[in-house]
């Protein structure tokens, strides 16, 4: 690409390269075995969230969710197809320390309350928040490497990911909190 003002070529005119660091693109397929293993995870705790909620808007949004988060691992194993890589899980540290904190507010809050809804949705959003962040990143780092399919597929889960997060914002802001705030 040409500049208007020097006619020489512009400096990162695209956001792809032709090139393929293998280290970054190690770091990749690192990445996405750690987000395989962490959606795989979330499959299982998801349930558990489901069982604890109270309120109906709160436990359809998990459930609801927990249907997404297994397109995701599909997506996830269509996107290791696309790299020519085998289907791996490597352990996300981070992805089991949210959930086990999710498992402590249940623990610590009061059956059938506002308020452990209120903590369901905190540790909700601790997800997805985290999920938001890995594929934001990993979605530019596909643009990086060049790797449009792989790029689409993890555009779609972060914007699955993002309007989960603002559901459940809705959710905590339109009633849960303030019936929390009302217990005694």
């Amino acid at each position: 690409m040409k500049t208007k003002e020097s006619g020489s070529d512009a400096k990162f005119a695209t956001k792809t390269t032709s090139k393929e660091s293998p280290a970054l693109s190690a770091l990749f397929k690192d990445s996405i075995a750690d987000l395989y293993w962490a959606e795989n995870h979330l499959v299982k705790a998801l349930p558990k969230m489901i069982s604890a909620a109270t309120a109906p808007e709160l436990k359809n949004a998990i459930e609801s969710h927990l249907a997404e988060t297994k397109v995701h691992v599909e997506r996830l194993e269509q996107i290791f197809e696309l790299l020519g890589e085998k289907v791996v899980a490597k352990k996300c540290d981070a992805m089991e320390g949210i959930t086990k904190e999710a498992e402590g507010i249940v623990e610590e809050t009061e059956p059938g309350t506002a308020t452990r809804d209120v903590g369901i949705i905190l540790a909700s959003q601790k997800v997805e928040h985290y999920e938001i962040a890995s594929y934001g990143g990993l979605y530019q780092l596909a643009t990086t490497l060049g790797l449009p399919e792989v790029a689409e597929l993890l555009e779609q889960t972060l914007a699955e990911e993002k309007l989960a997060d603002i559901k459940l914002t809705d959710i905590a802001e339109n009633e849960i909190n303030y019936k929390a705030a009302e217990e005694a």
